[in-house]
């Protein structure tokens, strides 16, 4: 991997017209230890987030010793950059033969359940593999209400009551059990993580046994830009999280319980940027290499803003307009798909031309993990980048995607 001071040397040498990840493997050791030392409990990072080879070893390198897997691509992701690291199979709903996999060749003794068919699949295989169930802890996954860019409660979790009734079934099977939950992807409300602690609470105070542990999942919010053409929400930092979720547990008291989290956002957003190229200017239209089809899909679906910044090519002798003068463009992807367009405008120099760069930040969550092949287009190269995002010149502008007419 070629390594450059920051993304415009890496544009000005390379001179690229397919996208390019700028990857900064400090960053990410640094955000992941804030977070690790700010949690108080296991940290187990989220691998759909972002499975990049270099960011799992880069976390490796961190510290980072669990990670959530979900399916058997991720087991394998893991276990090719650490043969210790513990894996926490917490996708709630899975094939059978993908539970003897974890269990019988990858080790796995952590998994989540969030209704009875579950049970019996595990137990089939449990049996099978002659594993005494009490080697196995398997976590009860609850649903929670609350706000965030992704709301996955609509799709996993058992009611408080169902919950109960999991859990009891699990304890006469002779199974360690917990209780997780998770508030949602990029949560826009800081008191969400009480009202799930409550839930958490409600299930535990109706239970037989004690619980083996709670696995507070994710969605701790990363930073990101803002539209200025949109009212700014004001958000709680990580530390006031933290400190706020800190003190809902010693409320609720399971600051005696063994604690997991699953962080992937927050600890991967800001150890990548992007470069992409405008292919053409046409008016106030940028059509760039990049679009919702590849790198810019999470940003589309989770209408969040992202932070832009122009890397003018000296190539380009005369430009029209004043440099200083920062106008909103609308932004055209790659593909032919009309859908391609990006809803919210980046806001850029006038004078962006054909043959320009723009580098988009913190583009380090999903990016990566939902990228197509659609229309042959896949962006596929790195560079690493020394200099953080926020230490370079100021992005002129914010860019943003959303479900808009044209």
């Amino acid at each position: 991997m070629q390594r450059f001071d920051n993304a415009k040397a890496a544009a000005l040498t390379l001179r690229p017209d397919d996208p390019v990840y700028c990857f900064r493997p400090e960053v990410l050791k640094a955000d992941t230890r804030q977070f690790m030392e700010m949690f108080p409990g296991k940290t187990a990072y989220a691998v759909k987030t972002n499975g990049e080879p270099v960011v799992l070893k880069t976390l490796v390198e961190a510290g980072v010793t669990a990670f959530d897997v979900a399916s058997p691509g991720e087991f394998a992701a893991v276990r090719a950059v650490s043969k210790e690291a513990e894996m926490l199979y917490m996708h709630p709903v899975k094939a059978q033969s993908d539970i003897r996999l974890a269990l019988e060749q990858y080790g796995i003794r952590t998994i989540a359940i969030d209704h009875e068919d579950e049970i019996t699949k595990l137990t089939r295989v449990v049996r099978a593999l002659d594993i005494d169930p009490g080697a196995m802890t398997v976590f009860v996954r609850i649903q929670t209400k609350g706000q965030a860019a992704y709301e996955l409660s609509k799709k996993f979790g058992a009611g408080p009551a169902y919950a109960v009734e999991l859990a009891e079934r699990l304890n006469r099977s002779g199974y360690k059990v917990g209780i997780c939950f998770h508030v949602g992807s990029q949560i826009e409300d800081p008191d969400t993580y009480e009202r799930a602690l409550a839930s958490a609470d409600w299930v535990r105070n109706r239970l037989s046994f004690d619980i083996a542990g709670l696995d507070v999942g994710g969605g701790f919010p990363a930073e990101y830009g803002h539209d200025p053409n949109r009212k700014k929400v004001e958000m709680p930092s990580l530390g006031q999280i933290m400190s706020r979720l800190r003190g809902d547990i010693a409320e609720y008291q399971f600051d005696t319980t063994p604690l997991v989290a699953e962080p992937g956002r927050v600890i991967v957003a800001r150890a990548f940027s992007l470069i992409v190229r405008v292919l053409l200017r046409k008016g106030r239209r940028l059509y760039i290499n990049d679009g919702i089809w590849a790198s810019l899909s999470d940003s589309w679906t989770g209408k969040i803003t992202l932070p832009a910044r122009f890397i003018p090519d000296p190539a380009i002798r005369s430009r029209n307009g004043a440099a200083e003068t920062i106008v909103p463009f609308k932004v055209c992807g790659a593909t032919c798909d009309s859908v391609d367009i990006l809803s919210r405008p980046f806001w850029l120099p006038e004078t962006i031309d054909t043959g320009d760069w723009i580098e988009i930040g913190h583009i380090g969550a999903y990016s990566l993990s939902l990228r197509t092949r659609f229309n042959g287009f896949y962006p596929d190269t790195f560079v690493e980048v020394a200099t953080p995002f926020e230490e370079g010149d100021a992005p002129q502008g914010f860019a943003s995607l959303e479900t808009m007419a044209d």
